[in-house]
């Protein structure tokens, strides 16, 4: 075998491959489609008389997982541009495509386990608000943060930069903002010469909560004390994203535990033991939450980005914490950038100093609209493929992508 590089991840690769040989990366956390995998012998699978002749990947799940090999580091999974060759001509691909689809037939998407239902004990699976949409239709979702290794090329020289903490939680947003009933004519006539009324609303990736009595955990009542923080705190227009850690309850962390023992790592493992559990410092049965992004929406919709500074002085100001600040520089090349991302991963979690941390978020500063890039440490990756293998249900963040 042999040890490649491709989108600054590490990749294994048998010998028949050459440097700057062009091919299909795979990253981790994606999924194949069955044909795909099939067609190019990627499904385990056994002769009559018990020899593996297939690939390594589950014959259901699919799902591509970092992993160690004889020691080495593979992040991902590089085909030849041949795989494709099946499904259609591939002549007219070009470097730097994505694709999920090739002449109609599904490729790869992400993965996402949903092999086992939702159990009673964690509540509703589904509890979109569609009238709390229509109350708060200025409350702005969460964005999407990108892949670092896929958009080098929306840095500039001289931009202004931060890396920040990329933490692992549950995502929470909390606004105040106008409130827009079903009203009739005369409230309509009443309300254009009067005061408009704001109210604080609260929600989480895609779902604007209602109430929380029920919820992703069985009810979201640990997320109702920072609604409830920020009631008196923020101003006529301001929105405060968030991530929520630690637990759900007396018992229940609000990510799942890491086994760490199947990381095959014995260094991690004398470092942070057999199991990890993403407490970012709390004691059972507590959580905090972390600032990190802030946004100031006028009546007419207009939505105003707060630059970090901005962002770190209003939580100094309302008393909570923001993401931690790793580092602060002005762009130069993407070399440079990739050795300061570099640093900051697989480090020990700066907060609770008991797991590995999650990886980094570049923010570009000087846009008007909010840039900002993950990467995630290879070990993390590990563990999170590993959680995902065992897990019951997807975590909240990704039901949501599932149906939103």
């Amino acid at each position: 075998m042999q040890v490649g590089e491709c989108f600054g991840n590490q990749v294994i690769v048998d010998l028949s491959y050459k440097e700057d040989d062009i091919g299909i990366y795979f990253p981790t956390d994606g999924k194949l489609g069955k044909e795909f995998a099939e067609i190019n012998n990627l499904i385990r699978k056994k002769d009559e008389n018990g020899n593996n002749v297939g690939g390594y990947l589950d014959p259901d799940k699919r799902n591509i997982k970092a992993l160690k090999l004889r020691g080495e580091k593979s992040d991902g999974l590089f085909m030849p541009l041949s795989c494709l060759k099946d499904f259609g001509d591939i002549s007219n691909l070009k470097l730097g495509d994505r694709i999920t689809t090739f002449n109609g037939k599904l490729i790869c998407e992400k993965y996402i386990p949903r092999t086992n239902q939702r159990k009673d004990k964690y509540g509703t699976r589904l509890y979109v608000k569609k009238k709390r949409d229509i109350e708060y239709p200025l409350f702005n979702e969460h964005i999407d943060t990108e892949q670092l290794d896929y958009n080098l090329g929306e840095f500039k020289k001289g931009d202004l930069c931060y890396i920040t903490l990329k933490m692992h939680g549950t995502s929470q947003r909390t606004a105040r903002l106008p409130k827009q009933n079903n009203k009739n004519f005369f409230t309509r006539m009443r309300d254009k010469y009067f005061k408009t009324k704001y109210d604080i609303v609260s929600g989480t990736r895609r779902v604007v909560l209602e109430n929380f009595d029920k919820g992703f955990y069985g009810n979201d009542k640990f997320r109702e004390m920072y609604h409830n923080w920020f009631k008196d705190k923020l101003h006529k227009g301001e929105e405060v994203y968030y991530e929520v850690v630690g637990y759900v309850n007396e018992t229940t962390p609000i990510m799942p535990d890491g086994d760490n023992k199947k990381v095959q790592d014995k260094e991690f493992i004398k470092k942070y033991g057999d199991k990890t559990r993403f407490s970012y410092g709390c004691k059972e049965g507590m959580s905090n939450i972390y600032v990190y992004r802030m946004t100031m929406t006028n009546e007419d919709g207009y939505v105003v980005e707060y630059p970090w500074e901005l962002v770190k002085l209003r939580c100094e100001e309302m008393g909570v914490n923001h993401v931690p600040e790793l580092d602060k520089f002005t762009y130069t090349t993407e070399d440079n950038l990739k050795v300061r991302v570099n640093k900051f991963l697989d480090i020990e979690d700066p907060i609770g100093k008991t797991h590995v941390a999650e990886g980094v978020v570049v923010r570009i500063d000087n846009n008007r609209k909010f840039k900002a890039y993950k990467k995630k440490g290879f070990f993390f990756k590990v563990l999170e493929g590993i959680i995902k293998d065992m897990a019951e249900v997807p975590d909240i963040e990704e039901e949501q992508e599932i149906f939103k």
